[in-house]
């Protein structure tokens, strides 16, 4: 060949297209992708063959009672009854039928109870009180009143705690008819003295 320009050597250059990096680059990314695919798949087949449907759940024990077999309740103390002639009561008429309380008191006046007065009850009890008669006391005479109340069967004994002293309030209700007998008094004071032990009470245990 002739001219200007020649070729020499014994290697004729190659000629090579540029590199595409931008290719590398997306078939790198697609198979990241494709293993955390293939990653997540696993994962989710283990969860499913382990029986929990892909979820873990903490299920709580039941709570059982936290009662003691030797456990026991504790017996009330028996509550010391004073003798007729140490209370000191009011007897009200709560009923409609009149001279009812006069000859209620002057009966249990007859078994050596001190009555200070007699007469109709006030307003919040009058014609209100439907058991046989309800027995009204403050803490201090809570055990007059018990003793008062073994005179009425059927009658229910209330301790007020804002009320001072130990006078106590004989309010005859509807249901009253007579005054319990000797037997029946004697009775109910043993019932009265020793109080049923509380029930006891089993907290759940977690």
């Amino acid at each position: 060949m002739g001219g200007k320009y020649r070729v020499t050597g014994n290697a004729y250059p190659r000629m090579r297209p540029p590199k595409r990096r931008g290719r590398f680059v997306a078939v790198l990314v697609a198979a990241v992708v494709v293993l955390g695919l293939f990653g997540w798949g696993a994962v989710q087949l283990f969860h499913v063959f382990g029986g929990d449907g892909g979820k873990s759940t903490a299920r709580a024990a039941p709570s059982r009672p936290s009662c003691s077999p030797s456990a026991s309740p504790v017996a009330s103390k028996p509550l010391a009854l004073p003798q007729p002639a140490h209370v000191t009561m009011n007897v009200l008429n709560a009923t409609t039928r009149g001279g009812l309380a006069k000859t209620t008191a002057d009966q249990l006046a007859a078994r050596g109870f001190k009555v200070a007065k007699f007469g109709n009850a006030p307003d919040p009890y009058n014609a209100k009180v439907a058991q046989s008669a309800l027995i009204i006391s403050g803490p201090g005479g809570e055990a007059a009143a018990r003793e008062a109340g073994t005179q009425v069967v059927g009658s229910t004994v209330t301790i007020d705690p804002k009320r001072k002293g130990s006078t106590v309030d004989v309010l005859i209700g509807n249901a009253f008819a007579k005054l319990a007998t000797p037997t029946q008094a004697a009775e109910a004071r043993v019932t009265a003295a020793n109080p049923p032990a509380p029930k006891q009470s089993c907290a759940p245990q977690d």
